[in-house]
């Protein structure tokens, strides 16, 4: 087919779907989208929380839970036990499917009753506040996590000793990294490797023992670029970090101003070949992606690893075949779905696990043939399944906002279990209030606390030298006091694990709540989108005399004052 431009449902702006992607529709037997990539992932993700934990009491055995549900929630909410026991049958839950109604309305009505878990994790070692969450030991407030270890308050992948991660990987005893990998003794870095003992770091690898700088390659003893013998890197570190806190925002400013005239490659890859967006490694044809591993022939991805054949997928590992889907683990054939693992040929299904050929299923387990929570045989399923996609298309759900949902649409936002601000869709594409009923979506207002704040963030000693144990006594206020926009919770309290690695890496106490320094964080990666640009090179090199004209896709949005530059340029510049 020839390449098509449409008009988005949502955002109302125009979307081209190259022949590519028809193939790819062709291929999982769905319709061409009527929303846009970026609409899509926005309507993906109002159906995950990760941060946004409640107390909870599990309605099976009664005992006192946490959950990323709210008590307000009309579903009964098991705890990890009751969920995966015999002691309750999703097959209780099932609905013969009603031609008089939309689909999209009967599996509303089924969520409603159906239980569903506390929270996503396995495998987890005294990890009761971690969420999505896998193969862990003594960690605290981690989500999107698998086998960490002693990490709190971030997103670290296979790493030791951590706080305040974002994408970290195989890292140990860091503290505010960004999209590191192989770091040790490092704090405050962003797009580092294999580097040990770094501070305000900015794309360096091979590194070690270097402070506020951008773009190095096997060096040491460096401060802002410049080269020292170990006996200066040692004075000058040491009068720089005498202040404390005050020393650290000193450091960060110089450093910001470094970043700013310093060559930025216009994407973050390693060994891929045709690909497009960010952050992507080992990969073949990966268009539109953001934060992928090991993925071939995919489009409009984020956060996957090991993938073949998928289109608009987040959060899975080892898939095939997938499309719209919010993952887990080992799926093929599944589209339309929220967080199934081990699965195969499921539409529309949630929460559902090891089963194949399930149509509108949630909480299932081991099961095969199922519509809507109720068990057919082969025969029945497929030829009930065709017509209820027939029937998908002649009585659509319509939304408020007067938004059509036939067969080949993701869930429709208003039909989430979550409020939008609950969800990782306010991290990405954050709103207000207004804005996001205006658009159609639900809102959850802030609930009351009644903290009894003890100590003022500002109040906070700047050195940790002199804080001491009482400290872990205290309820602080976190400096946004929720007149931020980032699912702020008011308060929060240091635990001694995490005054012990304050200590040991010499650092002052944070003065923003988790979920706060979580957004500080995001606001330092460049956005899921891209800009048509061409490299800002103006000096000769080998591939060019003059300007370069070079043109890509990239992250850096125009309005950005970074110095972008092509693979070529980049790489005689700063490698």
């Amino acid at each position: 087919m020839n390449q098509e431009i449409r008009q988005c449902q949502n955002c109302k702006q125009n979307f081209v779907i190259e022949p590519d992607d028809f193939n790819f529709y062709e291929k999982m037997k769905v319709p061409a989208p009527t929303f846009c990539s970026e609409c899509r992932l926005q309507r993906r993700l109002t159906f995950r929380n990760e941060r946004n934990l409640y107390k909870h009491k599990c309605a099976l055995c009664k005992k006192s839970i946490i959950s990323m549900y709210s008590p307000d929630k009309p579903f009964p909410v098991y705890c990890h036990d009751c969920w995966w026991s015999d002691d309750w049958d999703p097959f209780n839950f099932g609905m013969e499917y009603d031609f008089g109604k939309s689909f999209f309305e009967q599996n509303w009505t089924l969520l409603q009753k159906v239980p569903r878990p506390a929270l996503i994790e396995s495998n987890a070692n005294n990890c009761s506040y971690c969420n999505y969450f896998a193969d862990g030991k003594e960690c605290y407030l981690c989500f999107g996590s698998i086998a960490v270890e002693n990490c709190l308050y971030g997103s670290p992948y296979e790493s030791k000793n951590c706080v305040d991660t974002y994408l970290a990987r195989e890292c140990e005893y860091c503290y505010e990294c960004i999209d590191c990998e192989k770091m040790s003794n490092s704090s405050f870095c962003q797009d580092c490797s294999s580097s040990l003992n770094m501070l305000y770091c900015f794309d360096c690898k091979n590194c070690n023992d270097c402070i506020g700088c951008v773009g190095l390659r096997s060096k040491q003893y460096y401060i802002f670029n410049k080269s020292y013998s170990k006996e200066e890197y040692t004075e000058n570190k040491n009068h720089l970090l005498a202040a404390g806190r005050v020393g650290l925002e000193g450091i960060e400013k110089r450093f910001k101003e470094l970043k700013l005239n310093f060559p930025h490659k216009f994407s973050i890859t390693l060994q891929c070949s045709d690909v497009s967006g960010d952050h992507i490694m080992y990969s073949k044809n990966a268009l539109q992606c953001f934060d992928v591993k090991r993925a071939k022939d995919v489009k409009y991805c984020k956060q996957m690893i090991d993938l073949k054949d998928v289109y608009d997928s987040n959060y899975c590992e080892f898939m095939e075949l997938c499309y719209e889907y919010l993952g887990f683990w080992k799926d093929s054939q599944t589209k339309f779905s929220n967080t199934c693992g081990e699965s195969n040929d499921i539409i529309y299904s949630d929460f559902c696990s090891a089963s194949s050929n399930l149509f509108g299923c949630i909480g299932l387990r081991s099961k095969q043939y199922c519509i809507l929570n109720e068990q057919y045989t082969k025969e029945e399923y497929e030829a009930l399944v065709s017509k209820i996609i027939a029937h998908m298309n002649e009585v659509p759900y319509v939304d408020s906002k007067e938004r059509f949902y036939k067969y080949g649409e993701f869930f429709p936002a208003d039909l989430s279990p979550l409020a939008y601000n609950e969800t990782v869709a306010q991290e990405y594409f954050p709103l207000t209030k207004e804005q996001a009923l205006n658009k159609g979506y639900v809102w959850k207002d802030s609930d009351t606390r009644d903290y009894k704040i003890t100590k003022k963030s500002d109040d906070l000693p700047d050195h940790i030298k002199d804080v001491d144990d009482s400290i872990l006594n205290e309820v602080i206020e976190c400096q946004h006091n929720q007149t931020c926009n980032e699912q702020c919770t008011q308060a929060f309290k240091i635990i001694p694990q995490e005054l012990k690695f304050y200590e040991k890496m010499n650092l002052p106490l944070p003065r923003l709540c988790p979920n706060c320094r979580h957004h500080q964080r995001l606001k330092q990666r460049n956005p899921i989108k891209l800009w048509h640009r061409q490299c800002m090179c103006d000096k000769d090199h080998s591939n060019h005399a003059g300007k370069c004209t070079n043109e890509f896709e990239t992250s850096y949005s125009p309005d950005r004052s970074e110095i972008i530059y092509c693979e070529q340029c980049y790489q005689q510049e700063v490698a």
